[in-house]
């Protein structure tokens, strides 16, 4: 293999692992920006009402007879 081809594959590598590592980090910051959305969603007061989203069948009737 000459010198010019052993530089081209070792650049297109270069590229292709620059471009991963940025992917990653753009994920990474995605799921940390929905894991603060889901930490702010619990930490509301809302979580009666997230509960009844969740199985709204529940809580509704009190039976009072003795």
């Amino acid at each position: 293999m000459d010198i010019a081809s052993m530089s081209t594959a070792l650049s297109q590598s270069q590229v292709q692992q620059q471009a991963s590592i940025s992917v990653t980090k753009m994920a990474m910051g995605n799921a940390e920006r929905q894991g603060e959305a889901v930490q702010k969603l619990m930490s509301t007061n809302n979580m009666a009402a997230i509960e009844r989203a969740a199985q709204p069948h529940l809580g509704g009737n009190i039976d009072m007879k003795g």
